[in-house]
């Protein structure tokens, strides 16, 4: 690899990071995985960490990764990159309150301590969930469709609030710091195993209406974060990080009329084009999907 990069991944012992670690130790970076549980993945430095105590989190970022890194005799080598995907999941695994804290201010302390200590490009694991229609009281729509980066998000479950706070936390330490903080609205993970999946997702499509349909193959997840690695100068950003099309057999307008009655759609959506729309990605950062489901799943 041209310019494989020094990066300390937090939560990738996770569902998306460990994918993700697998795909950039792939790419030849070198990875220190902070998480409360080391990932089990050869070539990938693992140092547990609590992102909650701001205090771990600075030395954290100036520790070596492993031993290997004492024997130049030059000191801790500086990180290049910070990939923030730590965080409490999803609402009811802990109350709501607690996932609010671990997930705003795990965001703050990695953020601050980044772009303190002069590391210039962060990416922060932001969720689906901000436009409010994933864990919504009742059945949502969204405003318009596909849904797209300049959309108000406006959650109101405490996950999607934690991640709307922490965009809105990138923002600010950009503006302060003047680095590249980009921010990906991530849709619904899908491992490879989980295609196995999908066909009851076509017998059943109400089933996905909650995430607009969209999925991310974690693979492709892991391409999009690389990216976002190697694209530099673009300041605060948010991108949708999904596929190029919608977790059901059924063209995009058809499903917008049968789920999203009544929502606005943009005339020029493609035939099976994703409600969640990824468009920002393939034209700023060149993403090409690799992992369409159709790869995996016959109907």
């Amino acid at each position: 690899m041209a310019n494989p990069k020094r990066i300390l991944f937090t939560g990738g012992s996770g569902k998306a990071g460990k994918h993700v670690i697998e795909y950039l130790l792939a790419q030849g970076h070198r990875v220190l995985n902070v998480d409360l549980v080391p990932l089990d993945l050869e070539g990938v430095d693992n140092l547990t960490v609590d992102i909650t105590d701001s205090g771990q989190m600075f030395n954290a970022l100036t520790s070596y990764a492993n031993f290997d890194e004492l024997e130049p005799g030059t000191g801790v080598p500086k990180f290049d990159a910070v990939v923030h995907f730590a965080a409490v999941p999803r609402i009811l695994l802990v109350p709501d309150n607690e996932t609010f804290r671990v997930n705003t201010i795990g965001t703050y302390n990695v953020i601050e301590a980044a772009s303190k200590l002069g590391i210039k490009k962060i990416i922060v694991a932001s969720s689906e969930t901000t436009y409010g229609v994933c864990f919504s009281d009742g059945e949502t729509n969204p405003d318009y469709l596909p849904v797209d980066e300049d959309y108000d998000v406006n959650p109101m479950d405490s996950y999607g609030l934690s991640k709307v706070v922490n965009e809105n936390t990138c923002r600010a330490f950009q503006r302060r710091f003047g680095h590249d903080i980009y921010a990906l609205r991530i849709g619904n993970v899908i491992e490879p195993h989980e295609y196995s999946n999908f066909p009851g997702y076509f017998e059943n499509p109400a089933v996905r209406r909650r995430n607009i349909f969209c999925y991310i193959d974690a693979r492709d997840l892991g391409q999009i974060v690389d990216r976002c690695l190697s694209t530099d100068g673009l300041g605060y950003q948010v991108f949708n990080a999904g596929n190029d099309t919608n977790s059901a057999n059924i063209p995009s307008k058809e499903l917008a009329e049968r789920f999203f009655a009544g929502v606005p759609v943009k005339d020029d959506l493609g035939e099976h084009e994703a409600l969640f729309s990824n468009r920002k990605i393939r034209e700023v950062l060149g993403f090409v999907e690799e992992h369409d489901w159709r790869k995996y799943v016959s109907g």
